[in-house]
């Protein structure tokens, strides 16, 4: 089951949005699937993104894989708790495992992300 109250996109990252800025993690099944992260390569605060740029670089046991920022945007915090311990995204990836927060130049950019039930179907889908 996925978290109600969070935002996702098809590249299996969470959203969560408060007062313009996103938080941004990926999900069960991304860290399922990747399995263990060994490294995560976080942005500089401050950088900025277009929505669908790569943001973050991760390394798992398993594979390299890609985090795309999900709206345009300034970096404004990361999470530096993963640099001492990555698995941190294995072990919560919904609450201590975040990766960063991006202010949101243009709430339009949220109207393609899915809500959790559509994530659901999303996954279904993906069997």
């Amino acid at each position: 089951m996925v978290p109600k109250d969070l935002l996702y996109t098809s590249e299996h990252e969470w959203v969560k949005v408060e007062n313009s800025v996103a938080t941004v993690g990926i999900t069960n099944h991304a860290q399922n699937a990747l399995g263990d992260i060994v490294f995560v390569d976080l942005p500089d605060v401050d950088k900025e993104f277009a929505k669908g740029d790569e943001a973050i670089a991760l390394e798992s046991a398993k594979a390299a894989a890609s985090i795309y920022a999900p709206v345009t945007g300034k970096i404004t915090e990361v999470n530096n708790d993963l640099d001492d311990d990555p698995a941190l995204v294995n072990n919560d990836c919904y609450a201590g495992g975040w990766m960063f927060k991006i202010s949101i130049n243009d709430e339009a950019d949220l109207a393609g992300l899915m809500d959790a039930g559509t994530y659901e179907d999303f996954l279904k889908s993906q069997d």
